[in-house]
């Protein structure tokens, strides 16, 4: 039985407060950027998504015992490698879910001893899983500020879906 010492269930919200935070939007305004250099909505959305698939892999890092250093990630290229915008919200957002709860699994299975297992990040800083997990759930809000951000600058003569 696990001794979770994270909230899982926020955990799992944060897909549900991308999808709240999205609704009644566009295609062109999730696409919409206020310069080429900001991110649109779908961007950050894939951007959340790539910080899943990075965070999954810290998180078995983690409970593997490695003494290899957390990998960081290069976010700007990756979201434009990846031609993000030209993506679905949607199909984004099934992604991070899919992550979300293929994790939510694994937490449930944890010991109080596992939350404790720690590694050294990208800055060199000692990070236990419970503070992975936790950075990633702040990480979310970060972004869904950020969305709200984007929303209040987007044009006004666009409508919604």
């Amino acid at each position: 039985m696990s001794q979770s010492v994270i909230d899982i269930e926020a955990y799992l919200h944060t897909h549900e407060q991308l999808k709240q935070a999205i609704e009644g939007l566009s295609e062109n305004q999730l696409k919409w950027k206020a310069s080429a250099e900001q991110w649109s909505v779908t961007e950050v959305l894939s951007h959340l998504a790539d910080h899943n698939i990075v965070v999954s892999f810290r998180i078995r890092e983690l409970l593997s015992g490695s003494a290899a250093q957390l990998p960081a990630f290069k976010q700007d290229p990756w979201v434009s490698s990846a031609r993000a915008n030209e993506s679905s919200a949607d199909d984004i957002l099934d992604v991070f879910r899919a992550l979300l709860v293929f994790n939510s699994q694994l937490f449930r299975r944890l010991t109080g001893e596992d939350w404790s297992k720690s590694g050294v990040n990208f800055k060199g800083e000692t990070v236990t899983l419970e503070q992975a997990v936790q950075a990633f759930i702040n990480h979310v809000q970060t972004h869904l500020r950020q969305i709200e951000r984007i929303k209040q600058a987007l044009p006004q003569k666009e409508t919604s879906k």
